[in-house]
């Protein structure tokens, strides 16, 4: 009995072994079959081929399955100008399609930050204060320069015709440089005071526009604002 179930077993094995050799070498030639493909060619016959046409490569090709019907439509080959135009729409789609998600990332953040046009212009208040009380400390160092250089041109009055003493003229240099120094920092902060303003009152009209019911990301992107572009007010304003 033993070796008759041996001799069963190994009449299946060889059996079974047929089989999957004989199913491999059916999948190995499905696998291995080529496609149709089909064209017309540039003198207007009908062109079919087991592989891509070459004659064809400007214009497409249909791939066929075994019945004939269309597996797919193979599109004609990009030149290189082509392929260049069609990379440089892929940058501007990409482009635009990141500014929409920027956009949107910003709109729901500035709601989030505002709530209210009462919220809007606390922000801008706090934003503005450290430089508005910058500029009243560059004033009030202004005024006391003015004031210490009128007794040094008083001075300077006895010397008219003549060369100023060594220590005087320094003195009045050294307060030439400081003023013009104040001058200069007063005017940047008068121009950060403009582009801080400036910038909240392009946030408040976007605002005023999402607060009234606007989608967030579909008002465009909302423009960088400085100093140089922005219109000019008075400090503090």
């Amino acid at each position: 009995m033993g070796l008759m179930h041996l001799r069963v077993a190994a009449h299946a094995a060889a059996f079974a072994a047929v089989i999957v050799g004989a199913s491999g070498h059916v999948f190995a030639q499905a696998a291995a079959k080529p496609g149709i493909y089909s064209c017309v060619d540039p003198s207007g016959k009908r062109v079919t081929s087991d592989r891509p046409i070459a004659a064809c490569s400007d214009r497409e090709q249909r791939e066929l399955n075994a019945d004939g019907s269309v597996k797919r439509i193979v599109p004609p080959t990009m030149t290189a100008d082509e392929r260049s135009e069609a990379e440089a729409r892929e940058r501007e789609a990409a482009a635009e399609r990141a500014m929409r998600i920027e956009a949107l990332r910003r709109d729901r953040n500035l709601l989030a930050r505002f709530p209210n046009e009462a919220a809007h212009y606390k922000a801008r208040e706090a934003a503005l204060d450290d430089t508005r009380k910058s500029v009243k400390i560059s004033e009030a160092r202004l005024a006391l320069l003015a004031s210490e250089r009128k007794p040094l041109m008083d001075e300077a009055e006895f010397y008219v015709g003549k060369p100023l003493p060594t220590k005087l003229r320094t003195q009045l240099d050294g307060n030439d440089a400081a003023t013009d120094a104040q001058r200069s920092l007063i005017q940047n902060q008068q121009a950060e005071i403009i582009r801080v303003n400036a910038l909240y009152d392009a946030e408040l009209q976007r605002l005023r526009k999402l607060w009234g019911g606007a989608q967030p990301g579909t008002l465009g992107a909302l423009p960088p604002v400085d100093a140089a572009s922005a219109p000019r007010k008075a400090a503090g304003k």
